[in-house]
């Protein structure tokens, strides 16, 4: 029992480092107020930016009103993304009765420095100075002076953050790390074996290798040239892991780990749990059903489990369900209502780890000779790491439900049955066999798998999660070969009865660095198949189906609706003739948050887009540009309004969309090929004719040059950029969406960049850029989409949207409070007020004589001017104040401001984009 989480505890270690004070870069910071719904308390948040001496972090902190203290909650993101992912979760949080703090971890989002990879001089020691932070804020609740009652979540790199939190700073009390990793180098390095694809993915998400530590970065190319670690690698990733203060983490333990993960699997998640559990503390374990593969993440489930580990150990709240020691979800088949998986949770009162209750099953087969080819190529598959990755299917879904997607080549692999099995075997932690291997060379790779095989041979082999388990195995040519026990991947895979277990051991795998040089291997098996069953976890009975209740009224109702509704509903799907040359028409779309019945990520939302035309998308962080694209690829599905591509209605899988290509920022790129290797598998995977890649034009358009023959990991991040782009180009799609296509590149690449979407769309083609470089959008893009908070505040030509005129830059002799700016807001002429280099910039708001009362914000006007067009927005004459009433406005602004004794130097229009694009969200781009 810790009995430091409920009284006053002694801390003898602290961080040296931060006995500096965090110096807060923003001042007090931005506060602004969450939607909540009638009966929940509204969530203020303050985003601030704190200079932790290393770096600069980009923050927001949620709270609810009250002067009660509450426990603190660090809330970290996974790698690649930012504190912007996490705004909902936290205000669950707050609302629950928390101060929850965000932040983006070095090298992303806002935030400044080198990425570390969790360096503990880095990413963690920032972690403990924003502990420091909390500890001075009034809200939270302290054990101590310095010490707030605070707890740690994150997953995947937020997940390790929260482990080494946990490790490096005694004041944190409760963590609950998800799908993350114990020891990075033996996630990256299994058995000494380099996870070649999941490690090229950490660059390029990461933004390229030159935004990373140095350090880290040479032993990547290091490792990537020589195709497997060496003993510095791992050091260097092992000193960056939990393990090197697995000791040292001595509190309340939430595990959450994904089965469908081969990045980082269950056997992660074990190790923590016997560490932590050995230092005395409280661990619990669960077993998620996706994972960085695909699959489904539970995410409800998942944050209602954290907040009620959470309640028991910083609320200490004893009444509070934090669920069973170990839960594994189980699917089930297929929910024919909707095509999701059914899942089903199972449990015990104890976690059983990977080797409990084995049963032996003996397995059958002759000594096997094996080929390495030479190249290591073809490799196998057993997985397709990334992909699938945001949480919706992935191979390793599609393995749960019976569906079988591996490939190994013959003579490159050895295989032995077993005898049909006479009864249901469920597998549940990680298989052991020993076999013999030599081999005419000193250094010997084989990746080891257990099938499940049906009856009669007729469907194909299931590779439960879609996991290998590599070995390396040094001196298997001297003195006829070595025995080695090898260790299975973990899995939960129930067998049927019939059905067969099959061990392949491969010599190559997709994912994996094999030895280049040929070579011949001979195995043999040495013992039966060790397989644990844990029977004392049991599934959850499943309930009665609801259909049972609801389908006879459902059938009548249903009947009913296709009467009234069918010839309304097949119009509606019909391509629109008028709209064939359209590239682009959105109407009234609207997509409402998950699990809010009244709160919008997009509403109301119409414009249209013509050939030729480069659209910017802007707006700031949560005004649903990213829901919009999502939207308009088919990725998500509206919930009111439509949009028509050519006419065409968006759907998933709709066969228009085969004329747009999406550029999302991150793509992954095989380093050891070529650029055009890179983009000729890619095509190949999407089974289009070769001829229909207008390879060479796109290629043309993007200006790679002679590097398209060069591997990809000696690319500038410029040079990824582009063939990033080359890669949506293929097919020579229509209509062309970018998302931050300019990210991370340096000024003359963002020159490159912007030429290669300005000679794209001169074809007569349509580009649609997202960005938040708004000097770039205002050179490279004809027209404009400015949204905020969910709504278009205004469209059209870039030079109608700057000039319009209704922006003035007041300048300022002396600088002028907060509040003197809110009054200057609030004047009658004025729609908002805004701080900007050289003073202050008023948007003025239309005049009542031109057809709109003063008081009607502009952006409640917008959808009449939505609609552009080459020669411009098709705007009506009432909404565009007229320069007698400007000057008059102006003028009485003047008047205005001696009277409140605002120190004017100057008054005049302002003309720059990023001016006009404050003045339109009203100052507020975070």
């Amino acid at each position: 029992m810790d009995l430091r989480l409920t009284g006053p505890r002694a801390r003898p270690r602290r961080w040296a480092a931060t006995a500096a004070a965090v110096v807060v870069l923003a001042g007090a910071g931005t506060w602004t107020a969450a939607a909540a719904s009638d009966d929940a308390p509204p969530v203020q948040r303050r985003d601030t930016v704190m200079d932790t001496g290393g770096a600069r972090i980009d923050t927001s902190y949620f709270t609810t009103p009250g002067s009660e203290r509450r426990p603190a909650v660090l809330l970290a993101h996974g790698f690649g993304g930012s504190k912007d992912e996490l705004r909902a979760q936290a205000e669950g949080l707050a609302r629950d009765g928390y101060a929850v703090l965000t932040w983006s971890a070095r090298g992303f989002g806002r935030s400044t420095g080198k990425i570390g990879l969790n360096d503990p001089k880095g990413e963690v020691a920032d972690a403990s100075k924003l502990i420091d932070w909390l500890a001075k804020r009034p809200e939270v609740q302290l054990d101590k002076k310095g010490d707030p009652r605070v707890g740690v979540t994150g997953a995947s790199y937020g997940g390790a953050v929260s482990l080494l939190a946990a490790g490096y700073d005694d004041r944190v009390d409760a963590i609950a790390p998800q799908i993350t990793y114990w020891n990075l180098a033996d996630a990256l390095f299994p058995q000494g074996v380099y996870k070649k694809l999941w490690a090229g993915l950490f660059i390029n998400t990461g933004g390229g290798c030159d935004r990373f530590e140095p350090q880290l970065c040479r032993m990547y190319e290091r490792v990537a040239e020589a195709g497997k670690p060496d003993a510095a690698a791992r050091a260097l990733l092992e000193e960056r892991s939990p393990v090197a203060v697995g000791k040292r983490i001595k509190v309340p333990t939430l595990l959450m780990q994904g089965q469908t993960d081969s990045l980082f699997p269950l056997g992660q998640a074990d190790a923590a749990a016997k560490a932590i559990r050995a230092n005395g503390a409280p661990v619990d374990v669960d077993w998620i059903a996706g994972g960085h593969d695909g699959g489904d993440r539970e995410t409800g489930r998942v944050e209602a489990r954290v907040d009620s580990w959470f309640d028991r150990y910083l609320k200490d709240d004893k009444g509070a369900d934090t669920g069973p020691a170990f839960r594994v979800t189980r699917t089930g088949g297929i929910d024919s209502t909707d095509g999701a998986a059914q899942l089903r949770g199972a449990s015990g009162d104890t976690y059983p780890g990977l080797e409990n209750d084995p049963r032996r099953v003996p397995l059958t087969g002759r000594e096997q000779r094996v080929t390495s080819p030479a190249g290591a190529s073809p490799p196998a598959i057993s997985n397709l790491p990334g992909l699938g990755g945001g949480g919706g299917g992935g191979l390793g879904q599609l393995s749960s439900l019976g569906v079988g997607l591996s490939l190994d080549f013959p003579g490159q692999f050895a295989r032995f049955d077993s005898a049909p099995l006479r009864d249901d075997l469920r597998v549940t932690g990680s298989p052991k066999v020993t076999v013999h291997v030599a081999s005419d060379s000193d250094d010997a790779v084989l990746f080891g798998k257990v099938y499940d095989v049906g009856p009669g041979g007729g469907s194909q082999p299931v590779l439960p999660s879609q996991l290998a388990a590599p070995m390396r195995v040094v001196g298997s040519g001297a003195g006829g070969g070595k025995d080695v026990t090898l260790t299975l991947p973990a899995i939960d895979h129930e067998v049927q009865k019939g059905h067969r277990l099959r061990l392949v051991l491969s010599s190559t795998d997709l994912g994996y660095a094999s030895p280049t040089h040929p070579a011949t291997y001979t195995v043999s098996l040495k013992s039966d198949l060790s397989v644990p069953t844990a029977p004392a976890v049991r599934t959850a009975a499943s309930p009665l189906p609801a259909w049972v209740w609801w389908l006879p009224l459902a059938g009548v109702l249903v009947a009913l609706a296709l009467l009234l509704t069918g010839r309304r509903r097949a119009s509606a799907g019909a391509p629109d003739p008028d709209l064939a040359e359209v590239p682009l028409q959105i109407t009234d779309l609207s997509k409402k948050y998950a699990k809010s019945a009244d709160r919008y990520a997009v509403r109301d939302l119409s414009f249209r887009v013509e050939k030729g035309q480069v659209l910017g998308l802007l707006g700031p962080n949560g005004a649903g540009k990213t829901t919009t694209l999502r939207m308009l690829m088919g990725l998500i599905g509206p919930d009111g309004g439509e949009i028509r591509v050519f006419g065409h209605a968006i759907r998933p899988g709709a066969p228009v969309l085969s004329r747009v290509g999406a550029f999302v920022e991150g793509a992954g790129f095989l380093p050891h090929l070529s650029g055009r290797e890179n983009l000729e598998l890619y095509w190949a995977a999407t089974g289009r004719p070769a001829e229909d890649a207008h390879l060479d034009e796109a290629l043309e358009i993007a200006g790679l040059g002679d590097a398209l023959a060069r591997a990809v990991r000696t690319y500038s991040q410029g040079m990824r950029q582009r063939l990033a782009i080359a890669q949506a180009m293929l097919g020579l799609p229509d209509l062309l969406i970018l998302d931050e296509p300019t990210n991370g590149l340096d000024p003359p690449q963002i020159r490159e960049m912007r030429e290669v979407m300005i000679r794209y769309a001169a074809a007569g083609r349509t580009v649609i850029v997202s960005s938040h470089l708004l000097a770039e959008v205002e050179q490279t893009c004809t027209h404009l989409v400015v949204m905020d908070r969910g709504r278009l505040v205004q469209a059209g030509p870039v030079a109608d949207i700057i000039g319009a005129g209704d922006t003035l830059l007041v300048g300022l002799a002396a600088d002028i409070s907060d509040a003197l700016v809110e009054k200057v807001g609030a004047l009658p002429d004025v729609e908002s007020a805004a701080r900007a280099d050289g003073g202050l910039l008023v948007r003025l708001a239309a005049p009542a004589h031109a057809g709109v009362p003063a008081t009607v914000p502009a952006a409640a006007t917008a959808t009449a001017t939505a609609t552009a067009t080459p020669d411009g927005p098709a705007q009506s004459p009432a909404l565009v104040p007229p320069s007698a009433g400007r000057e008059a406005a102006a003028a009485r602004l003047l008047a205005e401001l001696v009277r409140l004794d605002v120190p004017v130097a100057s008054l005049g229009p302002h003309r720059r984009l990023e001016d006009a694009f404050l003045t339109l969200i009203g100052g507020e781009a975070g």
